[in-house]
Protein backbone atom coordinates (compact mmCIF):
# COMPACT_ATOMS: atom_id res chain seq x y z
CA UNK A 1 0.00 0.00 0.00
CA UNK A 2 1.95 3.10 -0.93
CA UNK A 3 0.35 6.75 0.09
CA UNK A 4 -2.56 8.64 -1.96
CA UNK A 5 -1.46 10.13 -5.10
CA UNK A 6 -0.26 13.49 -5.46
CA UNK A 7 -0.70 14.11 -9.37
CA UNK A 8 -3.41 16.41 -9.06
CA UNK A 9 -3.80 19.80 -7.71
CA UNK A 10 -7.39 18.75 -6.09
CA UNK A 11 -6.07 15.68 -4.87
CA UNK A 12 -2.90 17.45 -3.47
CA UNK A 13 -5.15 19.42 -1.29
CA UNK A 14 -7.67 17.51 0.08
CA UNK A 15 -7.29 15.91 3.41
CA UNK A 16 -5.91 12.37 3.67
CA UNK A 17 -5.51 12.27 6.96
CA UNK A 18 -6.89 14.16 10.40
CA UNK A 19 -5.04 13.92 14.04
CA UNK A 20 -5.61 15.43 16.89
CA UNK A 21 -4.11 18.90 15.57
CA UNK A 22 -3.36 18.26 12.08
CA UNK A 23 -4.72 18.18 8.85
CA UNK A 24 -2.80 16.31 5.75
CA UNK A 25 -3.25 16.76 3.04
CA UNK A 26 -2.57 13.83 0.49
CA UNK A 27 0.42 15.98 -0.89
CA UNK A 28 1.98 16.73 2.41
CA UNK A 29 1.43 12.92 3.33
CA UNK A 30 3.69 11.68 0.13
CA UNK A 31 5.90 13.89 0.83
CA UNK A 32 6.73 12.84 4.26
CA UNK A 33 6.45 9.17 2.94
CA UNK A 34 9.31 9.59 1.21
CA UNK A 35 11.17 11.67 2.68
CA UNK A 36 11.25 9.31 5.66
CA UNK A 37 11.68 6.12 2.72
CA UNK A 38 14.75 7.87 1.93
CA UNK A 39 16.06 8.24 5.44
CA UNK A 40 15.31 4.78 6.45
CA UNK A 41 17.47 3.60 3.29
CA UNK A 42 20.29 5.86 3.40
CA UNK A 43 21.01 4.94 7.35
CA UNK A 44 23.77 2.64 7.68
CA UNK A 45 23.32 0.22 8.97
CA UNK A 46 19.96 -0.17 7.12
CA UNK A 47 17.89 -1.86 8.86
CA UNK A 48 16.54 -5.06 8.42
CA UNK A 49 13.35 -5.13 10.65
CA UNK A 50 11.47 -2.05 12.18
CA UNK A 51 8.99 -2.21 14.77
CA UNK A 52 6.58 0.43 15.49
CA UNK A 53 4.93 1.50 19.35
CA UNK A 54 2.94 4.30 19.43
CA UNK A 55 -0.63 5.84 19.41
CA UNK A 56 -3.39 6.36 16.91
CA UNK A 57 -1.97 9.53 14.80
CA UNK A 58 -0.80 10.58 11.31
CA UNK A 59 3.08 9.75 12.23
CA UNK A 60 2.04 5.99 12.99
CA UNK A 61 0.61 5.51 9.23
CA UNK A 62 3.48 7.88 7.45
CA UNK A 63 6.26 5.16 9.01
CA UNK A 64 3.63 1.74 8.50
CA UNK A 65 3.19 3.56 4.41
CA UNK A 66 7.33 4.55 4.66
CA UNK A 67 8.46 1.12 5.29
CA UNK A 68 6.36 -0.62 2.83
CA UNK A 69 7.51 2.19 -0.44
CA UNK A 70 11.17 0.73 0.57
CA UNK A 71 10.28 -2.84 1.07
CA UNK A 72 11.11 -2.94 5.08
CA UNK A 73 9.57 -5.34 6.67
CA UNK A 74 7.06 -3.46 9.32
CA UNK A 75 6.04 -5.22 12.84
CA UNK A 76 3.06 -3.19 14.75
CA UNK A 77 2.72 -3.55 18.12
CA UNK A 78 0.18 -2.88 20.33
CA UNK A 79 0.00 -0.92 23.18
CA UNK A 80 -1.87 -3.09 24.87
CA UNK A 81 0.82 -6.14 24.78
CA UNK A 82 2.52 -6.93 28.17
CA UNK A 83 6.43 -6.54 28.57
CA UNK A 84 6.79 -10.08 28.27
CA UNK A 85 4.84 -10.03 24.91
CA UNK A 86 6.90 -7.47 23.47
CA UNK A 87 10.03 -9.15 24.07
CA UNK A 88 8.84 -12.32 22.63
CA UNK A 89 7.91 -10.25 19.16
CA UNK A 90 11.39 -8.12 19.14
CA UNK A 91 13.18 -11.87 19.74
CA UNK A 92 10.83 -13.57 17.17
CA UNK A 93 11.63 -10.94 14.26
CA UNK A 94 14.87 -9.85 15.11
CA UNK A 95 13.66 -6.48 15.02
CA UNK A 96 16.83 -4.21 15.16
CA UNK A 97 15.15 -1.03 14.82
CA UNK A 98 12.20 0.66 16.35
CA UNK A 99 9.79 3.83 16.51
CA UNK A 100 8.43 4.42 19.60
CA UNK A 101 6.52 6.90 20.93
CA UNK A 102 7.85 7.04 24.81
CA UNK A 103 11.43 6.41 25.44
CA UNK A 104 11.14 4.64 28.68
CA UNK A 105 9.82 2.37 27.04
CA UNK A 106 12.53 1.47 24.00
CA UNK A 107 14.90 1.66 26.25
CA UNK A 108 13.75 -0.91 28.37
CA UNK A 109 13.25 -3.54 25.76
CA UNK A 110 16.88 -2.73 24.97
CA UNK A 111 17.14 -0.17 22.51
CA UNK A 112 19.43 3.01 22.24
CA UNK A 113 19.38 5.70 20.66
CA UNK A 114 15.87 8.37 20.53
CA UNK A 115 17.03 10.42 17.61
CA UNK A 116 14.42 11.30 14.79
CA UNK A 117 14.46 10.94 10.83
CA UNK A 118 12.92 13.22 8.08
CA UNK A 119 8.50 13.13 8.07
CA UNK A 120 7.96 11.65 11.08
CA UNK A 121 7.96 13.29 15.06
CA UNK A 122 8.13 9.97 16.63
CA UNK A 123 11.51 8.78 18.20
CA UNK A 124 13.94 5.96 16.27
CA UNK A 125 16.03 4.01 18.57
CA UNK A 126 18.26 1.07 17.24
CA UNK A 127 19.62 -2.10 18.68
CA UNK A 128 21.99 -4.89 17.85
CA UNK A 129 20.01 -8.35 16.83
CA UNK A 130 20.60 -11.78 15.16
CA UNK A 131 19.31 -12.08 12.24
CA UNK A 132 15.75 -14.08 11.81
CA UNK A 133 14.71 -15.97 8.30
CA UNK A 134 11.17 -14.51 7.43
CA UNK A 135 9.35 -15.69 4.12
CA UNK A 136 10.19 -14.17 1.04
CA UNK A 137 8.11 -11.10 0.32
CA UNK A 138 7.42 -10.25 4.10
CA UNK A 139 5.70 -6.47 3.90
CA UNK A 140 4.30 -6.74 7.63
CA UNK A 141 4.43 -9.07 10.43
CA UNK A 142 1.15 -8.78 12.80
CA UNK A 143 0.72 -10.47 15.41
CA UNK A 144 -2.34 -12.31 17.17
CA UNK A 145 -3.43 -11.97 20.51
CA UNK A 146 -4.34 -15.47 20.44
CA UNK A 147 -5.34 -17.97 23.49
CA UNK A 148 -2.21 -17.74 25.11
CA UNK A 149 0.59 -15.18 26.32
CA UNK A 150 2.80 -15.60 23.49
CA UNK A 151 1.48 -13.68 20.45
CA UNK A 152 1.49 -15.64 17.15
CA UNK A 153 3.42 -13.93 14.21
CA UNK A 154 1.81 -13.86 10.71
CA UNK A 155 3.55 -13.03 7.56
CA UNK A 156 1.81 -10.73 5.09
CA UNK A 157 2.73 -9.33 2.16
CA UNK A 158 2.08 -5.79 0.60
CA UNK A 159 0.28 -7.68 -2.01
CA UNK A 160 -1.98 -9.23 -0.49
CA UNK A 161 -3.13 -6.36 2.35
CA UNK A 162 -3.48 -4.29 -1.38
CA UNK A 163 -5.92 -7.03 -2.93
CA UNK A 164 -8.05 -7.09 0.29
CA UNK A 165 -8.15 -3.16 0.78
CA UNK A 166 -9.57 -2.93 -3.49
CA UNK A 167 -11.85 -5.34 -2.56
CA UNK A 168 -13.25 -3.34 1.07
CA UNK A 169 -13.21 -0.42 -1.62
CA UNK A 170 -15.56 -2.22 -4.10
CA UNK A 171 -18.04 -3.70 -1.50
CA UNK A 172 -18.28 -0.26 -0.14
CA UNK A 173 -18.18 1.85 -2.25
CA UNK A 174 -22.15 2.88 -2.60
CA UNK A 175 -21.83 4.31 0.51
CA UNK A 176 -20.47 6.98 -0.16
CA UNK A 177 -18.08 7.21 3.01
CA UNK A 178 -16.39 10.25 3.17
CA UNK A 179 -14.53 10.27 6.58
CA UNK A 180 -14.03 7.34 8.68
CA UNK A 181 -12.77 7.38 12.21
CA UNK A 182 -10.57 4.90 13.88
CA UNK A 183 -11.77 3.64 17.28
CA UNK A 184 -9.64 0.39 17.10
CA UNK A 185 -5.62 0.74 18.11
CA UNK A 186 -3.73 1.01 14.39
CA UNK A 187 -1.88 -1.73 15.33
CA UNK A 188 -5.17 -4.29 15.27
CA UNK A 189 -4.82 -5.50 11.02
CA UNK A 190 -8.31 -4.85 11.32
CA UNK A 191 -8.13 -1.34 11.50
CA UNK A 192 -4.46 -0.87 9.80
CA UNK A 193 -6.56 -2.52 6.10
CA UNK A 194 -10.15 -1.59 6.42
CA UNK A 195 -9.76 1.74 8.73
CA UNK A 196 -6.77 2.97 6.65
CA UNK A 197 -5.66 1.40 3.47
CA UNK A 198 -9.55 0.69 2.28
CA UNK A 199 -10.08 4.54 3.07
CA UNK A 200 -7.25 6.16 1.06
CA UNK A 201 -7.89 4.00 -2.03
CA UNK A 202 -11.38 5.46 -1.84
CA UNK A 203 -10.65 9.05 -1.95
CA UNK A 204 -12.30 9.46 2.35
CA UNK A 205 -10.41 10.90 4.49
CA UNK A 206 -8.72 9.04 7.64
CA UNK A 207 -9.30 10.31 10.85
CA UNK A 208 -6.98 8.95 13.42
CA UNK A 209 -6.95 10.77 17.15
CA UNK A 210 -5.29 9.48 20.11
CA UNK A 211 -7.30 6.82 21.22
CA UNK A 212 -7.82 8.28 24.36
CA UNK A 213 -9.80 10.93 22.73
CA UNK A 214 -12.21 8.37 21.08
CA UNK A 215 -13.17 6.61 24.30
CA UNK A 216 -10.68 3.74 24.40
CA UNK A 217 -8.18 3.53 27.07
CA UNK A 218 -6.18 0.22 27.61
CA UNK A 219 -7.35 -3.63 26.32
CA UNK A 220 -10.39 -3.33 27.58
CA UNK A 221 -11.91 0.35 29.32
CA UNK A 222 -14.27 2.05 26.53
CA UNK A 223 -16.47 5.21 27.66
CA UNK A 224 -18.85 5.02 24.81
CA UNK A 225 -20.26 8.68 25.24
CA UNK A 226 -17.13 9.83 24.74
CA UNK A 227 -16.85 7.75 21.57
CA UNK A 228 -20.39 9.06 20.61
CA UNK A 229 -18.93 12.64 21.28
CA UNK A 230 -15.84 11.84 18.82
CA UNK A 231 -18.31 10.48 16.25
CA UNK A 232 -20.26 13.49 15.94
CA UNK A 233 -17.56 15.81 16.41
CA UNK A 234 -15.49 14.53 13.19
CA UNK A 235 -18.50 13.77 11.18
CA UNK A 236 -17.82 10.19 10.71
CA UNK A 237 -19.14 8.43 8.47
CA UNK A 238 -17.85 5.11 9.19
CA UNK A 239 -16.37 3.07 12.16
CA UNK A 240 -15.31 -0.19 13.57
CA UNK A 241 -16.47 -1.84 16.24
CA UNK A 242 -15.87 -4.43 18.13
CA UNK A 243 -19.08 -6.56 19.78
CA UNK A 244 -18.39 -4.97 23.16
CA UNK A 245 -18.15 -1.45 21.79
CA UNK A 246 -21.19 -2.11 19.54
CA UNK A 247 -23.20 -3.47 22.96
CA UNK A 248 -22.00 0.14 24.87
CA UNK A 249 -22.82 2.31 22.61
CA UNK A 250 -26.45 0.68 21.70
CA UNK A 251 -26.90 0.85 25.14
CA UNK A 252 -25.52 4.38 25.61
CA UNK A 253 -28.43 5.57 22.40
CA UNK A 254 -31.28 3.69 24.23
CA UNK A 255 -30.64 5.36 27.63
CA UNK A 256 -30.95 9.06 26.03
CA UNK A 257 -27.39 9.44 24.01
CA UNK A 258 -27.88 11.30 21.12
CA UNK A 259 -28.10 9.66 17.54
CA UNK A 260 -24.73 10.29 15.39
CA UNK A 261 -26.05 12.30 12.81
CA UNK A 262 -23.22 11.62 9.93
CA UNK A 263 -22.80 8.04 10.60
CA UNK A 264 -23.44 5.31 7.48
CA UNK A 265 -21.38 2.39 8.14
CA UNK A 266 -20.47 0.63 11.50
CA UNK A 267 -18.25 -2.30 10.66
CA UNK A 268 -18.57 -5.06 13.20
CA UNK A 269 -15.96 -7.77 13.53
CA UNK A 270 -13.41 -9.40 16.18
CA UNK A 271 -16.24 -12.48 17.80
CA UNK A 272 -19.82 -13.08 17.18
CA UNK A 273 -22.13 -10.86 16.85
CA UNK A 274 -25.70 -11.57 17.89
CA UNK A 275 -28.37 -10.81 15.36
CA UNK A 276 -30.58 -9.14 18.14
CA UNK A 277 -27.62 -7.19 19.17
CA UNK A 278 -27.02 -6.13 15.27
CA UNK A 279 -31.25 -5.19 15.13
CA UNK A 280 -31.09 -3.32 18.99
CA UNK A 281 -28.40 -1.30 17.40
CA UNK A 282 -29.70 -0.04 14.13
CA UNK A 283 -33.33 0.18 16.47
CA UNK A 284 -31.31 2.79 18.24
CA UNK A 285 -29.52 4.27 15.29
CA UNK A 286 -26.10 2.93 14.66
CA UNK A 287 -26.18 1.07 11.40
CA UNK A 288 -24.22 -2.13 12.12
CA UNK A 289 -22.88 -4.98 10.00
CA UNK A 290 -21.26 -7.61 10.66
CA UNK A 291 -18.13 -8.79 9.09
CA UNK A 292 -15.84 -12.07 9.30
CA UNK A 293 -11.81 -12.80 8.65
CA UNK A 294 -8.58 -13.36 9.98
CA UNK A 295 -5.45 -12.30 10.05
CA UNK A 296 -3.95 -15.21 8.03
CA UNK A 297 -6.06 -13.47 5.26
CA UNK A 298 -5.26 -10.17 6.02
CA UNK A 299 -8.36 -9.21 7.87
CA UNK A 300 -11.63 -8.73 6.14
CA UNK A 301 -13.04 -12.13 4.54
CA UNK A 302 -16.76 -11.45 4.06
CA UNK A 303 -19.08 -8.33 5.13
CA UNK A 304 -22.58 -7.46 5.70
CA UNK A 305 -23.57 -4.25 3.33
CA UNK A 306 -26.50 -2.23 2.99
CA UNK A 307 -28.65 -4.19 -0.03
CA UNK A 308 -26.22 -7.26 0.82
CA UNK A 309 -27.37 -8.01 4.23
CA UNK A 310 -27.87 -10.99 6.54
CA UNK A 311 -28.07 -10.41 10.62
CA UNK A 312 -27.35 -13.18 11.86
CA UNK A 313 -24.78 -13.78 9.31
CA UNK A 314 -21.25 -12.47 8.38
CA UNK A 315 -22.14 -11.43 4.83
CA UNK A 316 -21.26 -12.99 1.34
CA UNK A 317 -17.17 -13.64 1.09
CA UNK A 318 -15.81 -10.32 -0.85
CA UNK A 319 -14.45 -10.43 -4.41
CA UNK A 320 -11.05 -11.85 -3.98
CA UNK A 321 -11.52 -14.51 -2.03
CA UNK A 322 -13.75 -18.17 -2.30
CA UNK A 323 -15.27 -19.70 0.65
CA UNK A 324 -16.22 -23.19 0.88
CA UNK A 325 -17.70 -25.34 3.77
CA UNK A 326 -15.29 -28.52 4.78
CA UNK A 327 -17.10 -32.17 5.30
CA UNK A 328 -16.18 -31.57 9.66
CA UNK A 329 -17.98 -28.07 9.10
CA UNK A 330 -14.55 -26.02 9.36
CA UNK A 331 -14.88 -23.03 7.09
CA UNK A 332 -12.25 -23.03 4.61
CA UNK A 333 -10.98 -19.90 2.71
CA UNK A 334 -8.78 -19.41 -0.71
CA UNK A 335 -7.37 -16.80 -2.73
CA UNK A 336 -5.99 -15.04 -0.09
CA UNK A 337 -3.22 -16.91 1.62
CA UNK A 338 -0.47 -15.43 3.78
CA UNK A 339 3.15 -16.47 3.92
CA UNK A 340 3.77 -18.42 6.89
CA UNK A 341 3.95 -18.24 10.09
CA UNK A 342 7.08 -16.31 11.50
CA UNK A 343 9.33 -19.09 12.93
CA UNK A 344 7.63 -21.89 10.68
CA UNK A 345 9.65 -23.78 8.14
CA UNK A 346 9.02 -22.31 4.96
CA UNK A 347 9.34 -23.50 1.29
CA UNK A 348 11.50 -21.75 -1.09
CA UNK A 349 9.12 -19.37 -2.17
CA UNK A 350 9.02 -17.99 1.43
CA UNK A 351 4.97 -19.57 1.18
CA UNK A 352 4.00 -21.96 3.77
CA UNK A 353 0.17 -21.84 3.10
CA UNK A 354 -2.35 -24.18 1.10
CA UNK A 355 -4.56 -22.96 -1.35
CA UNK A 356 -7.61 -24.03 1.25
CA UNK A 357 -6.71 -22.18 4.49
CA UNK A 358 -8.60 -24.33 7.41
CA UNK A 359 -9.68 -21.03 9.31
CA UNK A 360 -10.44 -22.86 12.75
CA UNK A 361 -14.22 -21.69 12.26
CA UNK A 362 -17.12 -23.84 12.35
CA UNK A 363 -19.87 -22.20 9.59
CA UNK A 364 -22.48 -22.91 6.93
CA UNK A 365 -23.30 -21.03 3.93
CA UNK A 366 -27.04 -20.60 2.82
CA UNK A 367 -28.66 -20.65 -0.48
CA UNK A 368 -27.48 -16.82 -1.23
CA UNK A 369 -24.37 -17.05 -0.42
CA UNK A 370 -24.20 -15.88 3.17
CA UNK A 371 -21.92 -17.21 5.33
CA UNK A 372 -22.65 -18.20 9.41
CA UNK A 373 -20.07 -18.63 12.05
CA UNK A 374 -21.16 -20.85 14.20
CA UNK A 375 -17.66 -20.48 16.86
CA UNK A 376 -14.02 -22.54 17.16
CA UNK A 377 -13.99 -25.59 16.22
CA UNK A 378 -11.65 -26.55 19.10
CA UNK A 379 -14.14 -24.95 21.01
CA UNK A 380 -16.89 -27.12 20.44
CA UNK A 381 -18.91 -28.78 23.18
CA UNK A 382 -19.87 -31.81 23.00
CA UNK A 383 -22.82 -32.41 25.36
CA UNK A 384 -23.52 -36.39 27.12
CA UNK A 385 -26.35 -36.39 24.20
CA UNK A 386 -24.25 -36.00 21.90
CA UNK A 387 -25.23 -32.89 20.76
CA UNK A 388 -22.37 -30.28 19.55
CA UNK A 389 -21.87 -26.59 20.52
CA UNK A 390 -20.13 -23.94 19.74
CA UNK A 391 -20.31 -21.93 22.76
CA UNK A 392 -19.50 -18.54 21.35
CA UNK A 393 -23.24 -19.40 20.10
CA UNK A 394 -25.53 -19.20 22.83
CA UNK A 395 -22.80 -17.25 24.84
CA UNK A 396 -23.32 -14.10 21.59
CA UNK A 397 -27.51 -14.35 22.59
CA UNK A 398 -26.38 -14.01 26.18
CA UNK A 399 -24.15 -10.89 25.82
CA UNK A 400 -27.21 -9.13 23.40
CA UNK A 401 -28.76 -8.68 26.52
CA UNK A 402 -28.29 -4.97 27.78
CA UNK A 403 -27.50 -6.13 31.54
CA UNK A 404 -24.92 -9.01 30.17
CA UNK A 405 -21.50 -7.76 29.53
CA UNK A 406 -19.33 -10.93 29.62
CA UNK A 407 -20.05 -15.01 29.42
CA UNK A 408 -18.38 -18.13 29.17
CA UNK A 409 -19.88 -20.93 28.29
CA UNK A 410 -19.18 -24.80 29.91
CA UNK A 411 -20.96 -28.02 29.51
CA UNK A 412 -18.81 -30.96 28.01
CA UNK A 413 -19.71 -34.24 28.44
CA UNK A 414 -22.62 -32.79 30.38
CA UNK A 415 -26.40 -32.97 29.88
CA UNK A 416 -27.35 -29.55 29.95
CA UNK A 417 -24.83 -26.18 29.73
CA UNK A 418 -23.73 -23.75 32.16
CA UNK A 419 -22.31 -20.12 32.08
CA UNK A 420 -20.08 -17.54 33.73
CA UNK A 421 -21.89 -14.69 33.82
CA UNK A 422 -20.24 -10.71 34.45
CA UNK A 423 -23.29 -8.17 34.21
CA UNK A 424 -23.03 -4.53 33.28
CA UNK A 425 -22.54 -3.12 36.54
CA UNK A 426 -22.89 -4.62 39.98
CA UNK A 427 -25.99 -2.45 40.50
CA UNK A 428 -27.59 -5.41 37.96
CA UNK A 429 -29.38 -7.91 40.56
CA UNK A 430 -29.45 -11.32 40.28
CA UNK A 431 -32.94 -11.82 39.25
CA UNK A 432 -32.35 -9.33 36.15
CA UNK A 433 -29.19 -11.49 35.18
CA UNK A 434 -31.63 -14.56 35.14
CA UNK A 435 -34.24 -12.48 33.05
CA UNK A 436 -32.01 -11.97 30.67
CA UNK A 437 -30.50 -15.86 30.73
CA UNK A 438 -34.21 -16.96 30.51
CA UNK A 439 -34.69 -14.43 27.64
CA UNK A 440 -31.90 -15.58 25.17
CA UNK A 441 -32.69 -19.19 26.13
CA UNK A 442 -36.21 -18.58 23.92
CA UNK A 443 -33.79 -17.93 21.17
CA UNK A 444 -31.70 -21.20 21.59
CA UNK A 445 -32.69 -24.94 20.79
CA UNK A 446 -32.86 -26.98 24.29
CA UNK A 447 -29.56 -28.41 23.55
CA UNK A 448 -27.83 -25.15 23.57
CA UNK A 449 -29.74 -23.54 26.44
CA UNK A 450 -28.22 -22.24 29.69
CA UNK A 451 -29.10 -24.21 32.22
CA UNK A 452 -27.09 -23.32 35.20
CA UNK A 453 -24.83 -20.10 35.64
CA UNK A 454 -22.85 -18.50 38.54
CA UNK A 455 -22.32 -14.81 38.88
CA UNK A 456 -18.84 -14.02 38.15
CA UNK A 457 -16.41 -12.21 40.99
CA UNK A 458 -14.98 -9.70 38.29
CA UNK A 459 -15.15 -8.73 34.63
CA UNK A 460 -12.49 -11.02 32.84
CA UNK A 461 -9.66 -9.17 31.88
CA UNK A 462 -6.54 -9.79 30.89
CA UNK A 463 -4.60 -8.08 34.05
CA UNK A 464 -6.07 -11.37 35.63
CA UNK A 465 -5.38 -13.72 32.71
CA UNK A 466 -9.22 -14.44 32.15
CA UNK A 467 -9.19 -12.79 28.48
CA UNK A 468 -6.48 -12.03 26.06
CA UNK A 469 -5.78 -8.14 25.52
CA UNK A 470 -8.06 -7.70 22.60
CA UNK A 471 -11.01 -8.72 24.84
CA UNK A 472 -11.48 -12.39 23.66
CA UNK A 473 -12.28 -14.63 26.94
CA UNK A 474 -9.70 -17.88 27.94
CA UNK A 475 -11.67 -20.16 28.54
CA UNK A 476 -9.27 -23.31 30.28
CA UNK A 477 -8.52 -19.88 32.64
CA UNK A 478 -12.09 -19.52 33.49
CA UNK A 479 -13.13 -22.52 33.59
CA UNK A 480 -9.91 -23.26 36.55
CA UNK A 481 -11.76 -20.58 38.59
CA UNK A 482 -15.08 -21.29 38.62
CA UNK A 483 -15.24 -24.99 38.25
CA UNK A 484 -15.84 -26.05 41.70
CA UNK A 485 -19.17 -23.69 41.72
CA UNK A 486 -19.99 -25.08 38.14
CA UNK A 487 -19.85 -29.02 39.40
CA UNK A 488 -21.60 -28.03 42.50
CA UNK A 489 -24.88 -26.94 40.08
CA UNK A 490 -24.38 -29.66 38.07
CA UNK A 491 -23.98 -32.12 41.18
CA UNK A 492 -27.48 -30.14 42.80
CA UNK A 493 -29.84 -29.50 40.50
CA UNK A 494 -30.54 -32.48 38.29
CA UNK A 495 -33.25 -34.21 37.47
CA UNK A 496 -36.56 -32.62 35.76
CA UNK A 497 -34.33 -30.40 33.59
CA UNK A 498 -32.02 -33.31 32.69
CA UNK A 499 -35.00 -35.37 31.43
CA UNK A 500 -36.78 -32.66 29.27
CA UNK A 501 -33.85 -33.12 27.23
CA UNK A 502 -33.72 -36.17 26.25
Amino acid sequence: MSAPPANRASAAQRPALCGARERVSAATLAGRVERLATALQETQPRPRMVGLLADNGPDWIVVDLAAERIGLPLVPLPGFFTPAQLRHALEATGMDALFCATPVSALSLGFQGGGRLEGVDLPWFRRAAERVTIPAGTSKITFTSGTTGTPKGVCLSAAQQRTVSVALVQATHRLGIERHLSLLPLPVLLENIAGVYAPMLAGATCIVPPLAEVGVAGAASFDAHACLAAIERWQATSVILLPQMLLALTAALESGAPRPSTLRFAAVGGAKVASALIERARAAGLPAYEGYGLSECASVVALNVPRADRPGSVGRALSHVDVRIGDDGEILVAGSGFLGYLGAEVDEDGASATEWLPTGDLGRLDADGFLYVDGRRKHQLITSFGRNVAPEWPEAELTASPVIAQAAVFGEARPQLSAVIVPRSSAVGDGAIDASVQAANRQLPDYAQIAHWVRAFAPFTAADGLATPNGRIRRDAIWARYAKRLEYLYETRTGAGADALL
